[in-house]
């Protein structure tokens, strides 16, 4: 349905709050036909940037286009780019249509595509109730209904999971796979690790406002996630020293003098295969392991955190420390 036009481009985006930069410098295309996770701590400027890229906050410099032109430059915007940035940003006192017939009204939308985006997100039923009665995850399905109302090309959204139950969280995420698949252009942010490894084909991860990486989801997992072979076997200790020559190190579970597993790195699954099958050693388990999305984004942005944790979690029973001051850009800049 859309082509490569569609794409959106930040070049040399800069924003400050008072001296606290919050975007510093940041370029980056995001293409269509795929849904692309916008990652990064808090306090890394993910909320800021998009609502830069959309001509809600002023910047110092910098440029965002959408199929080639700014926001500000469009004549029907709802008709070309769907945003969902704060779903709690509604009048209490209207129904969930109303405030979609209002946003149709003010956007020469036929008020028939108002019921089509309530049936598509689920809240038919719930479209006459006033938006005080909306819990976070409803007003968070209205909020995507009317940022789909003119039927956009592209679609950013800012934390759509945001109060969903965990049936809302997996619709939520195969809609904006649906999406994608549709050819649009979807960029959406979330604190969801678990989630957007499941949702996204590309990421863009930052940190203090900078890019740290763009990439596809696989090829960040494996540029910052550790990976090892979960391999369980009677004949470990004698397997461990033949894979020794093969250059893997080995790490024993359980009892040092009897393990009854071990993670092995430096190599393949199919090398340890293979050498247990020359060597006559039973293997009952031989499978490859990788860290989590997550694992690979802490790695990734450990030198970008605003504030760290203070270590372990203390034992019950034990004080609690005190929480961490919040990030300098809090509220403006997350």
């Amino acid at each position: 349905m859309w082509s490569d036009a569609s794409v959106i481009r930040v070049e040399n985006l800069t924003k400050r709050f008072g001296t606290a930069i919050a975007v510093d410098d940041l370029s980056f295309d995001v293409a269509p036909g795929k849904v692309t996770g916008f990652l990064g701590p808090n306090g890394a400027g993910k909320s800021t940037t998009m609502r830069c890229m959309v001509g809600l906050d002023r910047f110092e410099r910098g440029t965002t286009t959408f199929a080639g032109h700014p926001y500000s430059a469009m004549k029907a915007p709802l008709h070309e780019v769907g945003l969902l940035l704060d779903a709690g940003f509604v009048h209490p006192a209207r129904s969930g249509r109303n405030h979609l017939r209002w946003m149709a009204a003010t956007n020469r939308i036929a008020s028939s595509r108002v019921d089509e985006v309530l049936d598509l997100v689920g809240m038919t039923d719930a479209a006459d109730k006033k938006l005080r009665s909306y819990s976070l995850g409803m007003k968070q399905r209205l909020g995507l209904a009317g940022a789909l109302l003119g039927d956009p090309a592209t679609v950013i959204l800012d934390e759509p999971g945001n109060g969903l139950d965990p049936e809302g969280i997996r619709w939520i995420r195969d809609f904006l796979k649906y999406l994608a698949g549709e050819g649009r252009t979807v960029l959406v942010s979330s604190h969801l690790m678990a989630e957007m490894a499941l949702m996204a084909d590309d990421l863009l991860v930052i940190g203090r406002g900078r890019l740290i990486e763009q990439s596809t989801v696989d090829d960040f997992v494996a540029h910052h996630a550790a990976s090892w072979v979960q391999v369980k076997s009677p004949q470990l200790i004698e397997l461990a020293d033949l894979l020794a020559a093969r250059g893997a190190a080995t790490t024993f579970v359980g009892d040092p003098a009897r393990p009854d597993a071990a993670e092995v790195h430096g190599v393949e699954a199919s090398v340890i295969g293979e050498v247990a099958a020359a060597n006559q050693v039973v293997l009952h388990e031989l499978s490859a392991r990788t860290q989590s999305l997550e694992d690979a984004f802490l790695q990734a942005t450990a030198a970008a955190q605003e504030y760290h944790s203070g270590g372990a979690v203390p034992e019950a029973g034990s004080p609690l420390p005190p929480p961490p001051p919040p990030a300098a850009t809090e509220g403006g800049a997350s």
